[in-house]
């Protein structure tokens, strides 16, 4: 199958400019100026992209689709929630998998795999979540690394179920190290936030808005710090994932500066919304996540932008771990039983576009954050997050100006509800191609479970 795409403006990191893109099967196999090839007359199917950006399928570096937590499962699972990102423009995830305290690491991606299995409609790798810390399952590492999976998640937050110790961490992070594996890192001092959470409680403060208050920026800051200074000693390659704030953001890009391999990530949340958005009462529940949001007043949106702007910030995932509100409702009474996570994949492109039409970033690092670099930071490219020769025809045709709504009544993800409700954006996916079968018309989803792929994963570029 010959197919072709004419008459758009391909956008990638390096640059724009008027292409055309011919795929064969399920790569690209060239790139040319319009009317520089006679490739019409040889293909099966033409598709016109006039008027429109041509650029790679984007690549969502953070997801939790069907994650145990708090009691219950966030609602979207591999089958819908990959579907919502293909909508979105994202034709590869890279999904959590997890560890069970006393189990072993590969048992933790088997189980994920098991879920994913037949069922994605998008492709989908796995970093694997290590909450169990044991020289036992550290000597799986090296198998972990034979199954593709070629990261590890470690948190310094939620003591009791996912927390480990700056010992343990050092002692991951050596391994890793030594195998090339890169170290993500939910970086929040998770001993002291409890004690700010009891203290809430205690205090009768139980609603919603607490959660947010109690995880404070300054938190954040130290444990992305600690977490640089344990990386060098390690020598290890780190990324901190959802980057909330400008004080986190500043700690990170302080290690980097020094010339260390640390890299970070942000989240169209901590873009978009601040607490001034959050409702008073029971209300603020769809809005608690962790990290949480920040003050506008305080200009943590403003940095993070500029951080990306300057590339400060190298990706922009979104942490997309949904609940619905009825699962929020668990919380009533009690913000610490509120499941924590907010539904984001099928509008990440969407909301980053958004950063360019209002001259906040341009669209070439519109395409590097949502694409390449998560692409490169998670052992995917060339394969993935480029246009090129010999690369995944993933591909996204889209319209610049058509405007939208964002609005529960018209997502695909699995969720009653939106933390983006109302707001309107300039940019809109209209074709998507997955390995060169198109999979979304006219913004409709047209392929069906099972067309997503397992890709073991290789080392990171982005060194």
């Amino acid at each position: 199958m010959r197919t072709l795409i004419q008459g758009g403006t391909v956008v990638s990191a390096a640059g724009s400019a008027a292409a055309d893109v011919l795929i064969e099967d399920e790569r690209v196999v060239a790139l040319a100026a319009p009317g520089a090839h006679g490739w019409a007359t040889d293909a099966d199917r033409v598709l016109d992209a006039t008027g429109r950006y041509v650029l790679p399928g984007a690549v969502d570096m953070h997801t939790h689709m069907e994650l145990p937590v708090s009691g219950t499962v966030s609602s979207d699972d591999f089958e819908t929630g990959t579907r919502a990102a293909l909508v979105g423009g994202t034709t590869t995830i890279v999904d959590y998998a997890g560890q069970d305290r006393g189990g072993g690491l590969l048992e933790g991606v088997e189980r994920w795999q098991a879920r994913a299995e037949g069922r994605t409609c998008a492709d989908h790798g796995f970093h694997l979540m290590v909450t169990d810390v044991r020289p036992d399952t550290l000597d799986e590492l090296p198998a972990l690394v034979d199954a593709g999976v070629t990261s590890i998640k470690l948190f310094t937050a939620y003591p009791g179920t996912n927390y480990s110790d700056d010992g343990r961490i050092l002692q991951a992070m050596r391994r890793a190290a030594d195998l090339g594996l890169m170290v993500m890192m939910h970086a929040e001092n998770g001993i002291a936030i409890d004690v700010l959470r009891a203290e809430a409680i205690a205090r009768g403060d139980t609603d919603p808005i607490h959660h947010l208050l109690t995880r404070p920026a300054s938190l954040e800051a130290e444990a992305v710090h600690r977490m640089v200074v344990l990386a060098e000693v390690a020598g290890c390659d780190l990324t901190i994932v959802h980057i909330s704030s400008a004080d986190a953001l500043q700690a990170a890009v302080a290690g980097r500066d020094r010339g260390l391999p640390v890299y970070t990530e942000t989240c169209p949340q901590y873009l978009w919304l601040a607490i001034e958005d959050v409702p008073e009462g029971f209300d603020a529940a769809r809005y608690v996540c962790s990290p949480p949001l920040r003050w506008r007043r305080e200009g943590h949106q403003e940095r993070l932008w500029a951080g990306i702007a300057t590339r400060r910030v190298d990706a922009v995932a979104t942490d997309h771990c949904p609940f619905t509100w009825e699962q929020k409702e668990a919380g009533r009474g009690d913000f610490t039983r509120i499941p924590n996570g907010v539904g984001a994949v099928e509008h990440r492109l969407d909301l980053v576009h958004q950063g360019v039409v209002d001259g906040r970033i341009t669209a070439e690092r519109w395409v590097e954050v949502c694409c390449t670099d998560p692409a490169r930071l998670a052992g995917l490219h060339p394969r993935k997050g480029v246009l090129a020769p010999g690369s995944d025809a993933d591909v996204v045709v889209y319209d610049p100006t058509a405007t939208q709504r964002l609005s529960a009544a018209t997502h695909h993800m699995n969720i009653d509800f939106s933390v983006f409700e109302g707001l309107e954006v300039t940019g809109r996916v209209e074709t998507v191609l997955l390995r060169g079968r198109v999979v979304v018309e006219a913004g409709a989803h047209v392929g069906r479970p099972g067309d997503g792929r397992f890709l073991p994963r290789g080392p990171s570029t982005m060194t």
